[in-house]
């Protein structure tokens, strides 16, 4: 089992002590102990752990927030303060450097554990919309090479279903030359299929590209295909039964 790796910032001993023997007991692996920031700094850059522990006050001043603010400026990792009650007049210092969590001192070891393990999760969850909406705006970026490469030479017509085009530069569709008025979603998705002419475009396909919001299902697809059908002048949106939806190259 692979252990997650935390780094202890605390300056006072036996808090530091304390938290090193209970993370321990708990299954976590410490690569590094450190009472000062700048140790801190070199510790991260050679151990490349999942999670910090920072006391704010580090030498009672507010070393513990800049240390926040370094990590948020140069790696991707998530931190958890140690707190007092003391603390309240910095408490919304720290807020501002967007952190996974507060453990008031002294500690209870299980909500030690709790706040660590909640941090972990959120910061994973975070990464993976992350990693979506990469994928998303890489998905776009393809879409338009695509319909770059359909358009006729020198211009930025992309001519389909019979008397139709589409300019990709506008963002319009047109019938023999007339605009077809649109809405944003339904633009977006005959952009979508007519850059994979004779391609079905699959109803996750269709959620994934026109919605950037969440709860849109199968049947916004159909709502949305079957207004744009009754905008458009011909029939040339077709059925791909159960799977989706697709125009004819």
């Amino acid at each position: 089992m692979v252990r997650d790796k935390i780094i202890i910032v605390e300056d006072d001993e036996i808090t530091s002590l304390n938290l090193n023997i209970s993370l321990q007991k708990q299954g976590y692996s410490i690569v590094g102990v450190c009472d000062n920031a700048e140790v801190a700094k070199s510790k991260i850059a050679t151990t490349n752990p999942d999670l910090l522990i920072i006391d704010i006050s580090l030498d009672e001043s507010n070393d513990g927030i800049e240390l926040a603010k370094y990590i948020k400026e140069n790696y991707s990792l998530p931190f958890i303060y140690l707190t007092s009650y003391s603390d309240n007049d910095i408490i919304e210092q720290a807020k501002l450097t967007e952190p996974y969590g507060y453990i008031v001192k002294p500690f209870d070891p299980g909500s030690l554990h709790a706040t660590i393990q909640m941090a972990l999760f959120k910061f994973e969850q975070e990464h993976k919309r992350e990693d979506t909406v990469k994928t998303l705006q890489l998905d776009k970026e393809n879409l338009e090479n695509l319909l770059y490469a359909k358009r006729i030479a020198e211009t930025a017509t992309v001519p389909f279903g019979g008397e139709y085009h589409l300019d990709i530069n506008l963002h319009e569709t047109f019938y023999k030359d007339k605009k077809i008025r649109l809405t944003k979603k339904e633009n977006a998705f005959l952009r979508l299929l007519v850059s994979q002419l004779g391609s079905v475009i699959s109803f996750e396909q269709a959620r994934e590209y026109v919605w950037s919001e969440n709860g849109a299902t199968e049947n916004s697809v159909r709502t949305l295909v079957w207004r744009l059908r009754n905008k458009l002048p011909t029939e040339i949106i077709k059925n791909a039964s159960g799977i989706g939806y697709y125009i004819e190259e």
